[in-house]
């Protein structure tokens, strides 16, 4: 037992993931804090649920359309000094929409505009940071344990930020949690200064972005394994992730409840991601997640179809649990597949193409679920895009055989989760 807690600290062994750790843990919650206060905002001033989630697809969309070009980018520049400038042009975005609320200037406008250029920081900054973790660690081995504690970090943000941000809301308004994110920002730039990392080599490439862009999606679909994650991820994004937009309107119109609630379901969402992440961080090997996979894809479906049909809040506080744990196994567990047996030299382009299929699918999702929520109620929406993760769980079933087969064979070989 003791081995086992021991090995799922292993990553921070290494002073460069520690450092970068703990900026990351401080960062994040302020994020959080952001999503929340950001939703609450366009429902406070639209009340609409097709508005939310018009806001959603404005950024994640930037981010679907530069993914490709972005992941080629990473891998050419050096990654800190890509973070480095995501960072600061993140912390300028975050103090911009806390001057405008604060001042009581903001309008709609604003927020679709600053959540594009979000979108725009974001489809640079997300694989350049899932990429960099490589370099925080001396062991290639210690790569999925990096990968998962990342991971738990984000979601112990997920469980802190919302329940923070719906309490500063309550108590004042919205601009404070962004300023607070915007604050936040200075401990990553304090750590990314801080690391110290060799720098990649740098390969001479003759060809240019577009063939660099074909290499990687050659190199996407030609490997089942990949393929196959990428699609089922990309099902999840489009139908499982976007019930988050019209969490407002759940907690005003069916649990007739406020911030404050708004703030408890957002949490128990990230109680179950968290308790996700955390089991990714005991496991030793590969062996094994395409099964939790399927699983956890079939328990998002199931406990979305009851959230959207529920009207008690501790039962549907107990389904988001469920709904967070499934979300956040079949990312995590899909990344870390994706990073493990990616080529070092492919590596962000994979990545880019697994944040395309977040921020392409998500912000359609999001749109979809907004036009269905304005029509059969928000609700009903959740219990149909529920039945579609369900549906996506079932095909995947077939393909787990398939996936196991392409992985390595011994266990005690296989990069540590």
């Amino acid at each position: 037992m003791s081995a086992s807690f021991s090995h799922a600290w292993r990553a921070l062994r290494y002073r460069n993931f520690q450092l970068f750790f703990a900026g990351q843990s401080i960062s994040v919650i302020g994020s959080w804090m952001t999503r929340i206060a950001t939703s609450w905002l366009v429902y406070h001033l639209t009340q609409s649920a097709l508005l939310l989630g018009v806001v959603g697809f404005a950024g994640q969309f930037v981010s679907f359309l530069l993914g490709p070009f972005a992941g080629v980018w990473v891998d050419r520049l050096d990654r800190r000094q890509v973070l480095l400038w995501t960072q600061v042009a993140a912390t300028a975005h975050a103090l911009l929409l806390a001057a405008l609320t604060l001042t009581h200037s903001i309008a709609l406008w604003h927020i679709i505009v600053l959540t594009a250029i979000q979108g725009l920081i974001n489809a640079f900054d997300t694989p350049a940071r899932q990429v960099f973790l490589s370099q925080l660690i001396d062991e290639p081995e210690a790569l999925g344990n990096a990968i998962a504690l990342n991971s738990s970090m984000i979601n112990v943000a997920r469980l802190v930020g919302p329940a923070i941000g719906g309490a500063v809301i309550a108590a004042s308004n919205e601009g404070w949690c962004f300023l607070i994110d915007g604050i936040s920002y200075f401990a990553v730039l304090a750590s990314l200064l801080a690391v110290q990392v060799k720098p990649l080599p740098r390969r001479q490439r003759k060809d240019g972005m577009l063939a660099q862009m074909r290499e990687g999606w050659d190199y996407v679909t030609g490997t089942r394994t990949l393929r196959s994650i990428l699609l089922l991820f990309t099902l999840i994004s489009l139908m499982g992730y976007p019930y988050v937009v019209l969490m407002p309107v759940i907690a005003g119109q069916v649990l007739h409840g406020g911030a404050h609630t708004l703030g408890l379901l957002m949490t128990a969402t990230g109680a179950g991601g968290l308790v996700s992440a955390v089991s990714l961080t005991l496991r030793k090997s590969l062996h094994g997640l395409p099964g939790m996979i399927l699983t956890s894809a079939l328990l998002l479906g199931l406990s979305l179809i009851l959230f959207g049909l529920s009207h008690n809040l501790w039962f549907s506080l107990l389904l988001l649990c469920v709904a967070g744990f499934g979300l956040i196994q079949v990312a995590s567990a899909a990344n870390t597949i994706l990073q493990t047996l990616s080529e070092a030299d492919k590596r962000a382009r994979v990545t880019s193409y697994f944040t395309m299929a977040f921020y392409g699918a998500a912000p359609l999702g999001s749109l979809l679920a907004g036009l269905l929520a304005d029509r059969i109620g928000a609700p009903m929406t959740i219990v149909v895009t529920g039945a579609c993760c369900l549906a996506g769980g079932l095909w995947f079933m077939r393909e787990v055989p398939l996936i196991k087969t392409t992985l390595p064979a011994p266990a005690s070989q296989l990069a540590p989760i």
